[in-house]
């Protein structure tokens, strides 16, 4: 990066109870360095310390406080001890008079003083500037600058902070994490005006500080999308996974008004996939956060708008019309809807697991959590691909990775390529026959109760970290009462609708439902949510194109 841009967006901060005094020492370094610098004056200890949490939030640099030692109820030294806690790499300077050039001296150790200065400081050309330019030089080449990015204060163990983190990572927003109890964590409280009790503490880019934001709140403070740009649309898709965004990228392509609404983050569980080998196209695997981000990106170019953080709770059916409704009570219509919904993991219905969730335990979080577990005993319940994912992915940082299958060899259940790979990395280990009876910690996991379904023998075993892939269930239960879901809750479609193929009993157009049409015309299912569907990406992103080109169908038919 260009020095000149770099110091733009550096800051020397002036802070002198004396009004004359303050315009006088700014504009001295306004004269000087304005071009390169801004500098910002105070005239209290008090309003420079806000204005220095200020520039903290929003991502700024100071590289030079000066501060006067006389100043009432918050003198220069004990300014510049607290100033030290927010920018600790800043130079200081103490400007003091004749008489208070012990008291300097005595700060050279108390604060780590760079230098102090005798008033009066004129002429600036002898007495101020090259101070200055030498403490900005070694400002400089110590490099203390930060990018501007997303910052998260949380506790390591705390259920929502892990929620965040994956919300974030899920959708593609860079972000830094820092616990609430190292340095840093700890200024970023201080420079936000709370504590360690209300977490977690999110900091854009541009400064704003959410403090225990929802997710909706937090999508939009972060660039996401949240709000629809029109009330009527052609086409709604609900649900971000392979089978929403290939149906957004073709519907959008194609010309249709498509508008895309994903209550959590796109990529559904395919998007926490650390690698995906046997989609078509990708010999070398391709990790589902990138297919994730290039479909978006796709759907996007070619102008469909993508919700985020918008639950849906209802579909209506108004004639021809298809009125989405959202939790929070608004609405959207279109001619024609398609059901993306996806599957969620099942939880595991053991003691102690559901109060130790996103403490210890996770749900398809591998990919956030995999840096915690480096040098860790890991252990991962299920043996379906995405459990077999997870392990890999695991077993590149963790001391040994621990495999615990309720049934037999995981051939059973999971891609031969894939079983290969877990057979050979020499730290992972599969116990079939094996399921977890019990979860015990205080604050977060600390050991699991292990059982033998054979023996009914059972075992305690230590770690912290517990990830679970045992199925999925359809997200469908707010589609009761409208549309036609087999008893698992999977939506049914087509030919499926009755024994025999024919349209079901209340079907009132004279043609036959369409192959992904449901119960309700113009209605239509994709990927995992339909019943009997193959739950693989590349049979979910065909079927969302294909379900595009049956909407066109119903719409010139309509």
């Amino acid at each position: 990066m260009p020095e000149a841009s770099v110091a733009a967006r550096t800051v020397i901060l002036t802070v002198d109870d004396d009004p004359g005094v303050s315009r006088a020492v700014a504009r001295d370094l306004r004269r000087r360095y304005g071009g390169e610098h801004r500098v910002v004056r105070a005239e209290s200890g008090d309003a420079a310390l806000e204005a220095l949490r200020e520039l903290k939030l929003r991502g700024e640099q100071v590289a030079v406080l000066l501060a006067d030692y006389r100043m009432p109820q918050m003198n220069g030294i004990e300014f510049l001890e607290q100033a030290l806690d927010i920018f600790p790499g800043a130079r200081r300077v103490l400007l003091t008079a004749y008489a208070d050039t012990d008291a300097a001296i005595d700060a050279i150790n108390v604060v780590d003083l760079d230098h102090y200065l005798l008033k009066p400081w004129d002429p600036p050309e002898e007495k101020l500037y090259p101070v200055l330019d030498e403490l900005l030089d070694t400002w400089r080449h110590t490099d203390h600058r930060a990018v501007p990015t997303t910052k998260v204060v949380g506790h390591r163990w705390s259920a929502r902070c892990s929620e965040v983190r994956e919300f974030l990572a899920r959708n593609q927003v860079p972000y830094r994490w820092y616990s609430s109890d190292e340095p840093e964590g700890r200024r970023l409280l201080e420079a936000a005006d709370t504590d360690a009790l209300r977490l977690p503490l999110v900091i854009t880019p541009d400064g704003t500080a959410l403090i225990e934001p929802g997710d909706q709140d937090l999508a939009a403070r972060v660039g996401l999308a949240t709000t629809p740009t029109a009330e009527f649309y052609d086409l709604i898709v609900i649900g971000g996974g392979p089978a929403g965004l290939g149906a957004a990228v073709y519907g959008a392509s194609e010309g249709l008004r498509t508008v895309l609404v994903e209550r959590s983050a796109t990529g559904g569980q395919a998007g926490q996939s650390s690698r995906i080998e046997n989609y078509l196209g990708f010999p070398d695997g391709v990790s589902g956060s990138q297919l994730t981000d290039r479909a978006r990106r796709q759907a996007a170019k070619f102008g469909a708008e993508i919700l985020t953080a918008r639950e849906v709770t209802g579909l209506e059916i108004n004639g021809a019309a298809k009125a989405v409704r959202f939790s929070d009570g608004h609405a959207i219509a279109a001619h024609s809807v398609l059901l993306a919904t996806g599957v969620s993991y099942r939880q595991l219905d053991a003691p102690g697991v559901a109060d130790l969730t996103g403490r210890g335990v996770y749900y398809g979080s591998a990919l956030t959590e995999a840096a915690s577990c480096q040098g860790h005993d890991v252990y991962v319940v299920g043996g379906a691909n995405s459990a077999g994912q997870a392990a890999m992915y695991l077993s590149r940082g963790a001391k040994s990775v621990t495999v615990l299958v309720r049934g037999g060899p995981l051939a059973a259940s999971m891609s031969h390529y894939l079983v290969q790979q877990v057979e050979d990395a020499p730290n992972i280990t599969v116990r079939t026959g094996t399921v977890v009876e019990s979860a015990h910690g205080a604050d977060h996991l600390e050991q699991l109760t292990l059982r033998d379904t054979t023996t009914g023998h059972t075992e305690l075993v230590d770690t912290h970290w517990l990830f679970v892939f045992i199925g999925a269930a359809p997200l469908t239960d707010w589609l009761d009462g409208t549309v036609l879901r087999d008893p698992r809750g999977f939506i049914v479609a087509g030919p499926d609708l009755s024994a025999d193929g024919a349209p079901p009993p209340e079907w009132e157009l004279d043609r036959a439902p369409y192959h992904l049409e449901t119960n309700v015309p113009g209605v239509f299912v994709a990927g995992d949510a339909r019943s009997e569907s193959a739950k693989r990406v590349a049979s979910a992103v065909g079927e969302g194109a294909m379900a595009v080109m049956l909407v066109h169908r119903y719409l010139e038919q309509s």
